[in-house]
């Protein structure tokens, strides 16, 4: 499924962010009968200083090329913050457009390495949010976070993963905004092509999520979770980059009562690990250790 927007990005953007502001915001005084959300195509060209059908062509993709000089004074109009305003300048035909990833995403054996010797959940992630590897604490966390699970697709359509997340709404809002960020020019990766397409079809709220045209990083942070054994979950995230994909860390603050109950769910996994190895059946013509 191609995105729709593909063609006409910068319009498409342009009146997304438009109906995110209201009259109020930006200054309009109320009354009149207002048949559109936030403001109308004629009012953000006024105040921004140029001409309603400059605008307009703007909006319908008939001039791809505005000055620095137009999108700087829609950004201000649009009330956009630093990475929204990039990213409106990204969307300008005169932007040389960035070499493409087609690199496979690989994880290197040093970083198996690293995940095996961290004794805090750790995990890989691709630049859709495709889990790659991870250690033995990120799935006794979530079990979402073994590899060939995809993070934003768990999110969205996984009841369990939705019920994990302390503000399911705030998670949503900031990953399908990350996810947005992070396609870039690649509008035609079939990575991206595949997962919109998907999500696209199968939830409302991403549906939703992605005609808002958010974009944001989603990279260190404090996130609260609700484990199924230990409960309540406050851990810390951060995000480093390695090659082509992302080493991704939660931890706790040091002897708070997260840290505790991580350790009591490494023990718990330790014993599981344990007793799975026990019942294992023996593999025929072999014999146990005295």
């Amino acid at each position: 499924m191609k995105d729709p927007e593909s063609g006409n990005r910068l319009g498409s953007y342009l009146r997304a962010r438009r109906e995110l502001v209201s009259p109020a915001q930006a200054g309009i005084p109320p009354g009149g009968n207002r048949r559109v959300p936030g403001l109308r195509r004629e009012e953000v060209a006024l105040l921004a200083g140029i001409s309603p059908d400059y605008y307009l062509r703007l909006e319908r993709g008939r001039d791809t090329n505005p000055s620095p000089q137009v999108l700087a004074s829609l950004a201000r109009v649009l009330q956009l913050n630093d990475i929204e305003r990039a990213y409106l300048f990204g969307l300008t035909a005169t932007r040389v457009k960035a070499p493409r990833h087609t690199r496979p995403e690989h994880v290197p054996a040093r970083v198996h390495e690293l995940l095996a010797h961290l004794q805090i959940p750790a995990f890989v992630e691709g630049r859709a949010f495709d889990v790659l590897a991870s250690n033995s604490m990120a799935v006794a966390v979530s079990p979402r976070l073994s590899p060939g699970h995809n993070r934003l697709r768990s999110l969205l359509l996984d009841p369990e993963e939705q019920a994990f997340h302390h503000d399911w709404t705030k998670a949503t809002a900031e990953f399908v905004a990350a996810l947005r960020t992070t396609i870039g020019d690649d509008t035609d990766d079939p990575r991206f092509v595949e997962l919109v397409g998907e999500l696209a079809l199968s939830s409302q709220r991403f549906r939703t999520l992605w005609a808002r045209h958010d974009v944001r990083g989603l990279g260190g942070g404090t996130t609260t979770v609700h484990h199924p054994v230990v409960g309540e979950l406050r851990l810390h995230r951060d995000k480093l980059p390695i090659d082509n994909v992302i080493l991704v860390v939660y931890y706790p603050d040091k002897n708070d009562d997260s840290d505790e109950k991580l350790r009591l769910l490494a023990a718990l996994s330790q014993t599981d690990s344990a007793n799975t190895a026990h019942d294992s059946p023996q593999a025929p013509g072999t014999r146990s250790t005295p």
